[in-house]
């Protein structure tokens, strides 16, 4: 296991960059604690598979340094490094057995063959796989595949990271489910350092423990579920996370809050003055967004557009002052017809100058 340190990396796949544009990776500066459990999070084409690759030593950075430990390892092979990375697509030994393609990458290094059998029943119980230990890959299907992946990289005990891309794809959504449990569950266990990159929000709020946020090549947000749910540190962070996302308006400061098409509203903390020029903006998720009594002081008046049920909640959408703003309502609560009063909350509600929040 190994605290890594991500220090001032920047990669593109140009022979000559110069300008951001050409960076896959604009700046990464990152520190990931030994034993911790993380994820990268962002949309397809953000980076997160060129930052983990880079991480693996299957990639060398165009700038920058990655340390274990306080040593760089930018030089190191990815078997110097001892890592473990599982693929987004099933990569399987067809002619062997499930049994042996959990035991390969132990009896490459020379693990004595009682603490191989130990070890690969263990991952097998772990990956519901026990029941097909004796059965030919060939004959499996791709989630079969897949977790025998998953395994291969979880049997080694000697590794410093493991590290997923996108491994539950081609999982059916009970078993994603049900394999992200196990995976948290060993992580607790063992407390070895595991990073999964992930585009979908829920496998990366479950899993880790910390989840990076990426957006076009940028990190925008490192933090805990919790942080990046009640205080997104940009706007992306906003949108991509929850569903529905962040409530977000122009506006601009005044009388320690926030006004929106001249309407004062409530800010529970003291907001710095962002520089000159910047876009201001007003963020709320709609789990912070009530409806309240009309004649309410802090009530913003706006008109019911659509109402949609979830099943356990409803998504109402209004017009308030010309700007889209979702609600989210409990089953059973009630949900005026046409003509309402919101509130937002403001201990959860954000302003952004120039999409970054403003401390």
């Amino acid at each position: 296991m190994a605290r890594i340190d991500l220090k001032g990396l920047r990669h593109s796949y140009l022979p000559n960059p110069t300008t951001d544009a050409d960076y896959a990776l604009k700046q990464v500066d990152l520190v990931w604690e030994d034993g911790g459990a993380y994820a990268l999070l962002g949309p397809s084409g953000c980076g997160k598979t060129t930052l983990l690759n880079i991480i693996s030593g299957l990639l060398c950075p165009s700038e920058g340094s990655i340390l274990f430990d306080g040593v760089e390892v930018n030089d190191k092979s990815p078997e110097e490094r001892q890592i473990a990375q599982v693929f987004q697509f099933p990569v399987v030994y067809d002619t062997m057995t499930v049994y042996d393609n959990l035991a390969f990458p132990l009896r490459n290094r020379g693990v004595p063959e009682s603490q191989v059998d130990a070890r690969v029943r263990a991952i097998a119980d772990m990956t519901d796989l026990t029941d097909m230990l004796n059965n030919k890959a060939a004959g499996l299907t791709a989630d079969g595949k897949q977790k025998i992946s998953l395994g291969r990289g979880l049997v080694r005990e000697d590794v410093n990271v493991v590290m997923f891309d996108e491994p539950l794809t081609v999982i059916d959504p009970h078993l994603k489910w049900k394999l992200r449990s196990k995976l948290k569950e060993l992580h607790q266990r063992v407390r070895v350092t595991m990073i999964y990159v992930t585009h979908d929000q829920t496998e990366a709020l479950t899993f880790a423990d910390n989840v990076v946020v990426m957006h076009e090549g940028w990190v925008v947000q490192q933090g805990t579920p919790v942080e990046l749910f009640e205080r997104p540190g940009h706007t992306f962070v906003g949108h991509f996370i929850g569903s529905p996302g962040m409530n977000l308006m122009p506006c601009e400061l005044a009388d320690g809050g926030a006004r929106v098409s001249g309407h004062q509203i409530d800010i529970a903390r003291k907001i710095a003055q962002p520089k000159a020029g910047a876009k201001l903006e007003l963020g709320v998720r709609p789990e912070f967004v009530t409806f309240v009594d009309p004649d309410r002081a802090d009530g913003l008046p706006v008109d019911i557009v659509s109402v949609r049920d979830t099943g356990r909640n409803r998504i109402v959408e209004t017009d308030f002052a010309g700007h889209k703003v979702r609600a989210l309502v409990a089953e059973g609560m009630p949900v005026p017809e046409r003509r309402a009063a919101i509130r937002f909350d403001p201990t959860y509600t954000q302003i952004y100058a120039d999409s970054w929040i403003v401390e």
